[in-house]
């Protein structure tokens, strides 16, 4: 079976051949959101005739996709499928709009000389909630920065010295203000370096930083099913892509930048507003935050993926106890529109063809946890004089799915469940801390949490005591307790 690549389907495909165009998009991360997403989305625009451009990825971490999206000349076949009017929905296209993939480490120049594009008019980018962040570093012409921040900073600087025009800057980090906190960061780089005052203002006046917030269910490459999708295609796919068919793109910033950004013309779910706050709390702290304050206790529970931890009695209960009875409370919106947001979360979770592992939702669990449920438990304690039981029990599950060991083969930290190994994917000198220091001490790490959590009344004492529990009797019977207080 060949490889599905541009010289494959061309030869295969002569009815449908592939059309191409100058690179009007670079995206910093090659995972599987951002190609289930803003590369659709940019397909569907080609398609429709509004974007006419091309999208240079540009992997910012030495391991990742790379060689793979190279060796299939940028094609890969997206799947999206769900439920729609009570009846099972799939499509599937094959996504063209992709020119390669560059590895910041290596091929710098290259990245750089996509940046110095005269085409080139947006940056996209999902680097994790850890990925915008400044930590202090020197500037390195010649050869890449660390951090996604400074990247983008030399690369901004290159083209202001080149006297080239202003792009648009569209994160999709799940921060708050992403696109102002980006802007931050660059301006603060800008500052340490010492470069010159026209640079700054270049940043503020011709480049835009919007601030957005992105919606779909992404289960990424569907192992089991991969040989079997393969065979149904008629070529070799390392790439397939998997999602749900819901998609929602919430989009802060001057209209100006439509040209730039024409999904919404191209009949896609894009909403441009002033002010994004309402659509990001009920989305981040229903959806993402029953993902993060949920999956790490039913994966330690022996679940593997969503659709199973929602549809069993006891997780499925824990579930919907975070949402309904702690997380409702704490969005300021009408009830009737936040019931139905959280039924429709429960709809999505249950989507039999997400295959949504929940490993994948695990990686960097302790920014996630900080972004997606501290709002909530913060409120709730807020609102309520109390603790929501179920959002308190999921620091301890997170602490209990971080214990492990790291492997002096691999550098990597694993934990184990039911005599396998895992992996523990984030910062390693975090996962590291969590394994050497009481909980007091880990609740008390700022820069992990955004505050000291030992100052919440009881919320240490809780911890500990649900972490005990954990440990004591398992997480099973640790939930089923907590649920029955």
């Amino acid at each position: 079976m060949e490889l599905l690549n541009r010289d494959f389907w061309n030869r295969t495909h002569p009815d449908e051949p592939l059309r191409e165009y100058p690179v009007k998009a670079m995206q910093f991360g090659e995972g599987n959101f951002l190609r289930a997403f803003i590369d659709w989305m940019i397909e569907c625009s080609n398609r429709a005739g509004k974007f006419n451009g091309m999208v240079q990825i540009v992997q910012p971490l030495p391991q990742g996709t790379a060689e793979l999206i190279e060796a299939q000349q940028g094609l890969y076949t997206l799947v999206l499928r769900g439920m729609e009017n009570g009846a099972p929905a799939e499509t599937r296209q094959v996504i063209s709009c992709v020119r390669g993939c560059l590895v910041c480490d290596t091929q710098w120049d290259k990245v750089v000389e996509t940046a110095l594009l005269p085409t080139l008019e947006v940056i996209f980018s999902n680097t994790t909630e850890a990925g915008i962040e400044y930590k202090p570093e020197p500037y390195t012409p010649g050869k890449s920065q660390i951090t996604y921040p400074a990247k983008l900073a030399a690369l901004l600087y290159a083209r202001y010295q080149a006297k080239l025009p202003g792009v648009v800057v569209m994160p999709c980090e799940l921060i708050d203000r992403n696109g102002a906190t980006l802007r931050e960061c660059i301006l603060h780089y800008a500052a340490d370096w010492k470069l010159e005052a026209g640079f700054a203002a270049w940043i503020n006046d011709s480049c835009g930083f919007l601030n957005t917030l992105v919606d779909r269910i992404v289960a990424g490459y569907p192992r089991a099913e991969a040989d079997a999708w393969c065979e149904k295609f008629g070529y070799k796919d390392n790439l397939i892509d998997c999602g749900e068919l819901f998609s929602l793109l919430v989009i802060e910033g001057d209209e100006k930048y439509r040209r730039a950004i024409p999904f919404a013309e191209a009949g896609l779910h894009v909403i441009w507003t002033k002010d994004q706050t309402p659509y990001r709390s009920r989305k981040v702290r229903f959806l993402n935050g029953g993902h993060t304050s949920t999956v790490l206790a039913a994966f330690l529970g022996g679940f593997d993926f969503v659709d199973q931890m929602t549809a069993d009695p006891l997780f499925g209960r824990y579930l919907r106890t975070a949402l309904f009875d702690e997380v409702f409370p704490t969005v300021a919106l009408p009830e009737t529109e936040k019931r139905a947001f959280a039924e429709s979360i429960i709809e999505r979770f249950l989507n039999p063809f997400a295959n949504h592992r929940l490993l994948s939702i695990s990686l960097n669990s302790i920014s996630k946890w900080q972004v997606r449920v501290l709002p909530s438990l913060l409120d709730y304690r807020e609102i309520t004089g109390k603790l929501p039981k179920v959002l308190t029990f999921s620091l301890a599950a997170l602490l209990a799915f971080y214990r492990g060991s790291c492997d002096a083969a691999d550098n990597k930290w694993y934990g184990t469940r039911s005599g396998e190994r895992y992996p523990i994917q984030d910062d390693p000198e975090k996962i590291a801390f969590l394994n050497a220091n009481s909980i007091p001490a880990i609740l008390g790490r700022r820069d992990f949490w955004g505050m000291d959590l030992n100052t919440i009344p009881g919320f240490a004492d809780a911890v500990e005591h649900d972490f005990a529990a954990i440990e004591r009797n398992g997480i099973t019977a640790a939930v089923q307790a907590l649920l029955e207080k």
